[in-house]
């Protein structure tokens, strides 16, 4: 069976050049890098140099890249490290309405330890108005958390315009940047952020590591305890294979990205194009410009996205219906419901996400196969059946 994989945003293959500089730090390079020996110092070292290749990356200093476990790890040291912080300053947070959960469970964490949280809403294409974060503003504002790009719909926000917002008010400004690093250009200063985060498997590096940017003079407490190592920021032993993988990976971005974002965008049009000339009652969720190379959410009137999903995946087509870390929800998407999304033709959503892999012919593949999918699962739906129109507009 031929297999098509449209499911990047979830998580990427490990690049080979990525493996090749991990493998000598399992079984060779084995040291701890907090040890004074030179094994210890070998391992420190390589952990520092991809520090710095993440560092210049997105225009920061060294010392301002903490190493975490991951995306989630890193928006929680964000959020819960500054809301201790500045506990003595205010309890009001600013986020938007469509981030990934770990920044809205990390919100409603700190809500139930007395903080306040405003969520902001979005338009019909999930754009937050910078205008609006103005508005929210008020005194006790200590952090504003709004995403680079959100997961599920792929649409990328006005990050500059809100960072210069709140710069103005001297607020601590964080962005989740997991699905934009590596895809399309991040510089913290251009985007105005104090704090960042990201995740290495985005970006065809390995599992299990993350970063969070903080800007120098940012205050932040450490949310776990027991050791020294990222700066008394982050205690735990470094994942030093996972580590230079992270860094390998960047290099690889900035030697890419540029060339892949032309070509992916290329195939992303276009098949959009085609699926909604191809499949009826068929819209795209998400700005259509002003969205990921390599998103492309749409919404399938009559049909459940579950069905949609298995119905492919027999096919050896792996897409989604949301993000990795909500699928197993049964809910419609939160996202899909901020954007205005009716119920119905939000349990109808697949999420592809095209990745430096994907073919012409992987995309052909999909669109001989889903449009009879379609069609056989419409004929048990009764909605169809009833000719019922579910969409408003």
């Amino acid at each position: 069976m031929r297999r098509v994989y449209l499911d990047n945003a979830a998580t990427t293959a490990v690049d080979g050049d990525v493996l090749a500089a991990m493998l000598p730090y399992f079984a060779k390079h084995y040291g701890n890098a907090a040890s004074l020996h030179s094994f210890g110092q070998d391992a420190r070292q390589a952990v520092e140099d991809a520090r710095q290749q993440i560092a210049s990356f997105i225009g920061a200093r060294t010392e301002e890249i903490i190493f975490t476990g991951g995306g989630t790890e890193s928006d929680n040291l964000a959020l819960k490290g500054v809301a201790s912080a500045l506990k003595t300053r205010g309890k009001h947070i600013i986020t938007s309405s469509i981030e990934h959960h770990a920044v809205s469970e990390t919100c409603g964490f700190l809500e139930q330890e007395g903080y306040r949280v405003t969520y902001l809403p979005v338009d019909q294409y999930g754009l937050v108005d910078p205008d609006g974060v103005q508005k929210a503003i008020e005194a006790e504002t200590i952090i504003i958390s709004i995403m680079h790009a959100n997961n599920e719909i792929g649409t990328i926000q006005p990050i500059a315009e809100i960072g210069r917002i709140a710069r103005e008010r001297g607020i601590c400004f964080h962005t989740d940047a997991v699905q934009t690093l590596g895809h399309i250009p991040v510089k913290v200063n251009d985007l105005n952020v104090d704090m960042l985060s990201a995740s290495a498997h985005k970006l065809y590096g390995p599992k299990g590591v993350g970063i969070l940017y903080v800007r120098k003079g940012t205050r932040i407490d450490p949310i776990m305890h027991g050791g020294e190592q990222e700066r008394k920021r982050r205690p735990s032993t470094q994942n030093v294979p996972a580590v230079v993988g992270f860094g390998r990976a960047v290099q690889l971005a900035s030697l890419r990205m540029a060339e892949e974002n032309e070509i992916i965008a290329g195939l992303r049009d276009r098949f959009i194009k085609e699926l909604t000339a191809k499949i009826e009652n068929c819209r795209l969720n998400g700005h259509p410009s002003q969205r990921l190379p390599n998103n492309v959410n749409i919404s399938i009137e009559y049909v459940e996205g579950e069905s949609l999903i298995l119905s492919l995946d027999m096919e050896g087509i792996a897409c989604s219906t949301g993000s990795a870390c909500s699928s197993a929800r049964l809910e419609p998407s939160h996202v899909l419901m901020a954007i205005g999304c009716p119920h119905e033709l939000a349990h109808g959503s697949l999420r592809f996400s095209l990745g430096r892999q994907t073919t012409d012919d992987d995309l052909d593949y999909v669109l001989d196969i889903l449009p009879a999918i379609v069609t056989r699962l419409r004929k048990m739906s009764p909605l169809y059946k009833k000719g019922d129109q579910v969409t408003s507009r």
